[in-house]
């Protein structure tokens, strides 16, 4: 900033600097040019008139006024300069420009005001001192006028006050406005960065925000396929090791594995008739950024129905003819969309058919629930917030699948507790029986990684680990703040 309270870099409007040296722009240069010879030519004048007036040459008047006028041209650089010169020459009654252009430049100033208000009452003072005694010599010169004492004072003061508080006030003023109008675009321009800021962090949680929902729909793809795709696996090496000797046997696991198939089958559709519905709404303009949360509500539902599937065949070939109907308009409708607001996915009355397909696949589980008898919760119905019950459900599920891929033959016990203000859930297996045929299924190392998170979304715990007898034992604690009645 400079003495005018003008930026020194910025100009007008925030225009850069155009001027030479001090003057932001050219128009300004030219003023303080056009108001520095106007004073020099009156100081001029005024000059040579006190020169003669007190018995000096013209000439040191003429030259007193050329030095004292030009001051001007630095008046917004140095303006309490230009105000102690134009006091300087006030007793040689010149300056009258110089003055009321210098205090309106000092007032106009970031100059504290103390300083302006000193300067100010110096120039009052000394106006009302020379006028004084101007006046005074001029009622002495006339015998025969004889004014009131007060009088000379008063005018004298009166003089004073006219010459120096209007170009005070008016620059105060001008200096205020100068510096709100700066404060307001200060003001605008922090604005402008924050909301540059704001639009930056929107992105990055959009992009999180993506990132987030990509995630989550890989993990509900892989719970409602990959446990279903497992016991496929672990059918058909049992079929294949039967067939010969207990064709009985062999035509019962042909039968699951053909069932589970089925259901594998019908929740894929499901799950691409979304995506291809939100492809064909993107493509007509449509907004389509539900359609990761439409996914895996599917993908929820699609879990849940395969417990139902397991039970009929029949229901298995009605799911799969109903996945394939298509409107008239060519675009396949996904099943469950008119069951989404009723169904979220899997509950805690279906962990006793969970268990179930896992037995079918000659699995030793033992299921057992503390806090409630066994058939409370299917009588019941549901006692805990959607989001608790799914997470227990998708816990048991990953880890009975682990068994199969790791342990096979192995015998597992699932624990479910009720406890006060939160809900419990142990699964846990023996080390692997040396003459189980290994099923061969491939891992990609999410199943763990996707329980935690899953627990830990809902502010939960989740521990998972070997035991010392050799298996495995997977723990999750959730809190059932969210429990309803």
């Amino acid at each position: 900033m400079t003495a005018t309270g003008a930026s020194e870099g910025v100009g007008a409007r925030g225009a850069p600097v155009s001027g030479p040296w001090w003057w932001a722009r050219r128009r300004s240069a030219v003023l303080d040019v056009v108001l520095a010879a106007a004073s020099a030519v009156e100081c001029a004048f005024e000059g040579a008139r006190f020169a003669s007036g007190a018995q000096l040459p013209e000439l040191v008047g003429v030259l007193l006024g050329l030095l004292a006028g030009p001051v001007l041209l630095v008046r917004r650089r140095w303006p309490v300069v230009v105000v102690l010169v134009s006091i300087a020459v006030i007793p040689a009654e010149m300056g009258g420009l110089l003055s009321t252009v210098g205090l309106y430049t000092l007032a106009a100033s970031d100059v504290p005001r103390r300083i302006t208000g000193v300067l100010a009452g110096m120039t009052v003072v000394g106006t009302l001192v020379t006028t004084f005694l101007s006046l005074r010599q001029d009622v002495l010169a006339q015998e025969d006028f004889q004014p009131p004492m007060w009088l000379l004072p008063a005018m004298s003061l009166a003089l004073g006050l006219v010459l120096t508080a209007p170009p005070v006030l008016w620059g105060l003023y001008v200096g205020a406005r100068r510096r709100l109008v700066e404060s307001l675009r200060e003001r605008a321009d922090g604005l402008e960065r924050e909301l540059s800021l704001l639009a930056d962090r929107a992105e990055e949680r959009a992009e999180w925000a993506r990132n987030e929902e990509r995630t989550r729909i890989a993990r509900e793809m892989h719970d409602v396929v990959a446990h279903r795709v497992s016991l496929m696996v672990v059918h058909a090496a049992a079929l294949q090791a039967v067939a010969l000797k207990d064709p009985e046997k062999a035509s019962k696991n042909a039968g699951l594995v053909g069932d589970m198939g089925r259901q594998a089958l019908t929740e894929l559709r499901e799950m691409l008739g979304v995506l291809r519905t939100a492809d064909g709404a993107a493509v007509r303009g449509a907004a389509a950024s539900g359609a990761p949360e439409r996914l895996a509500a599917v993908a929820s539902w699609a879990g849940a129905q395969a417990t139902v599937q397991a039970r009929s065949p029949e229901a298995s070939v009605v799911a799969e003819s109903a996945g394939d109907g298509e409107p008239e308009g060519g675009a396949p409708v996904p099943a469950p969309a008119a069951a989404e607001a009723d169904s979220e996915g899997p509950y805690l009355a279906e962990l006793g058919d969970l268990v179930g397909q896992s037995r079918a696949a000659g699995m030793v589980v033992e299921l057992t629930v503390d806090g409630v008898a066994e058939g409370e919760p299917a009588a019941a119905g549901q006692r805990y917030a959607p989001p608790v019950e799914r997470t227990v459900y998708r816990v048991v599920q990953e880890a009975l699948t682990n068994v199969h891929k790791h342990a096979p033959g192995a015998r597992a016990r699932v624990r479910l507790a009720h406890r006060e203000g939160e809900l419990a859930v142990q699964v846990e297996n023996g080390p692997c029986e040396g003459g189980a045929a290994d099923a061969g299924l491939p891992s990609g190392g999410n199943g763990l990684v996707g329980m935690r998170e899953r627990v830990t979304a809902l502010g939960g715990a989740f521990v998972s680990g070997p035991t010392e007898a050799g298996g495995f034992r997977v723990s999750a604690v959730l809190p059932a703040a969210s429990a309803v009645s």
